[in-house]
């Protein structure tokens, strides 16, 4: 468990909470300060529920100044776990609500992101989560900082083809998949980072930055649940000329 605390002056002040991957974080940043006031991170596949309001409230009372200083809260939203989606949104939004305060959405694949597209390079910067079975959730930019791939969940050769020639930059638990893609098909790729969870500062930055109108606070989920609805027995159907008139 990583915790960090650093004092200074209240500004306007955003909480931002993580719990989609494999980690629960917090942190309470500044506008305009160079790193978080207070900030908490706790690597976990599992327990989420039980560990994010303790560590939220310790980050907080960290800060100063308690809730009441709180002026924006931001939550990522996905993709990632359907559970640690859930828990993080639901806590944000209570927060939000008995504050009173604007709450945002930010993506997972952006917050992995952000720290290396700010960092030159003249190619193409992909953040890539494991989804398993071969398949990542991927998103992309440009040098400028442009979006080149919205986020999707594809097969790693698929996202390698939408990815392009290169050279790469990859960033995420999916990067070494898109790495060996990159390999067997001759392309120049380097894995950045193989992080499980964007580092929360980052998230809180974006969260800054986003227009409230335009993030909500809702779950960014790019495939279907696994669990499907049963199929009522045909006795148990309506007549076709029922449903016709409906």
């Amino acid at each position: 468990m990583a915790r960090e605390t650093r004092h200074n002056p209240p500004a306007m002040r955003i909480l931002a909470i993580d719990t989609a991957l494999p980690a629960v974080s917090a942190c309470v940043l500044d506008l305009g300060a160079a790193e978080p006031v207070a900030s908490e991170t706790a690597p976990m596949e599992r327990g989420h529920a039980e560990e994010l309001l303790p560590l939220v409230e310790r980050v907080v009372a960290a800060a100063g100044g308690g809730f009441s200083a709180i002026g924006r809260v931001a939550v990522t939203v996905g993709p990632g776990s359907f559970t640690g989606i859930r828990i993080g949104l639901a806590a944000g939004q209570a927060i939000a609500l008995a504050l009173k305060t604007p709450i945002v959405g930010v993506s997972t694949l952006a917050a992995l992101a952000a720290p290396y597209v700010l960092v030159p390079f003249d190619g193409v910067v992909a953040a890539a989560i494991d989804a398993r079975h071969g398949q990542v959730y991927v998103t992309a930019y440009g040098p400028d900082g442009r979006t080149l791939l919205s986020p999707r969940r594809v097969g790693a050769h698929e996202a390698l083809r939408a990815l392009g020639s290169g050279p790469l930059r990859l960033i995420g638990s999916g990067a070494p998949l898109l790495a060996e893609e990159a390999r067997l098909a001759g392309l120049e790729a380097e894995v950045a980072s193989r992080a499980a969870a964007p580092d929360i500062a980052f998230v809180a930055r974006l969260g800054l930055a986003a227009n409230p109108a335009t993030a909500p606070a809702r779950p960014l989920y790019l495939k279907a649940p696994d669990a499907k609805p049963q199929e009522r027995p045909p006795q148990e159907r309506p007549p076709q000329d029922a449903l016709a008139g409906a």
